[in-house]
């Protein structure tokens, strides 16, 4: 590795990943890196990227919206066109998370409500088994 590329096996452990996963981005034209035969060198601009791809799937964007995203970086605007795609597909997954966890919190609050009903009645009953 130089300061300039790295293995496939030196992404894999600097960033948690699997080779497949790797060959998987490369496949879906998220990463491009260096063929040396089959030997792959991901470049600063790769490991920048696939930084950005797992970031995106961690906020739930589908691959095909990091794709889409990371291309409009090729504009020459000061990156000011993928900055606003970015928020407003950044708004409307934050919302979509935020609705995730108000129903998961109401399943929560049901679900303790139901352990509380069974754990007064299983006393209940275990009390009346005693005292028969």
């Amino acid at each position: 590795m130089t300061d300039q590329t790295m293995t496939i096996r030196q992404m894999c452990d600097s960033f948690d990943v699997t080779p497949r996963t790797l060959r998987f981005y490369e496949a879906k034209e998220l990463l491009f890196p260096i063929r040396e035969g089959t030997k792959r060198l991901f470049t600063r601009r790769d490991r920048a990227r696939l930084k950005l791809i797992l970031r995106g799937k961690r906020f739930g964007f589908s691959l095909e919206e990091i794709r889409q995203l990371l291309d409009l970086y090729e504009t020459d605007d000061q990156q000011e066109v993928q900055l606003a795609r970015t928020y407003e597909v950044a708004e409307r997954h934050l919302k979509e998370m935020q609705e995730q966890r108000a129903a998961l919190d109401e399943a929560i609050r049901e679900l303790e409500a139901q352990m509380n009903w069974g754990a007064e009645r299983l006393s209940q009953l275990r009390a009346r088994a005693k005292a028969a």
